[in-house]
């Protein structure tokens, strides 16, 4: 009987290029996979990372192809499931003043706050020393 091996960290820096997203999905949905979540969780977290990379491009960079991201993910404890830190040096912006529209409202986007928020285990958004915001999110495997 072989032991599992746990996967190691993944680091990557992209430039803040929407095109670039799949890439950094398809990575993640992998990693996510071997760090022991199921289908449903590796396109939550997935997902959620998706999100998150959507926010600081369009917001953050406001839109411009030049801004660098870091995005570092980490397996959790072995086979229970995997975090992601994502680092911009974008515009910093009070975590406090990032809401979600009301679900009530019904209209296309604006939703990613509120996927961000519930689709992972854990999530955190905070200004990062010397500019820009670090987010991480975790997402833990089904027990």
């Amino acid at each position: 009987m072989s032991a599992i091996i746990a996967p190691s960290p993944v680091s990557l820096q992209i430039l803040s290029r929407p095109e670039l997203l799949a890439s950094v999905r398809s990575v993640a949905m992998d990693l996510a996979h071997r760090c022991g979540l199921d289908d449903i969780g590796c396109c939550h977290f997935a997902l959620a990372m998706d999100e998150t990379l959507t926010n600081v491009i369009r917001h953050g960079y406001e839109g411009r192809d030049d801004g660098m991201i870091w995005i570092r993910l980490e397996p959790l404890e072995a086979g229970e499931g995997l975090r992601a830190v994502i680092e911009d040096r974008a515009r910093t912006v009070d975590p406090a003043l990032l809401q979600g529209r009301s679900l009530d409202d019904v209209r296309p986007g604006g939703l990613g706050m509120h996927l961000m928020r519930t689709l992972v285990d854990r999530y955190e958004h905070t200004p990062r020393d010397g500019g820009g915001m670090q987010v991480i999110l975790e997402k833990r495997a089904a027990a």
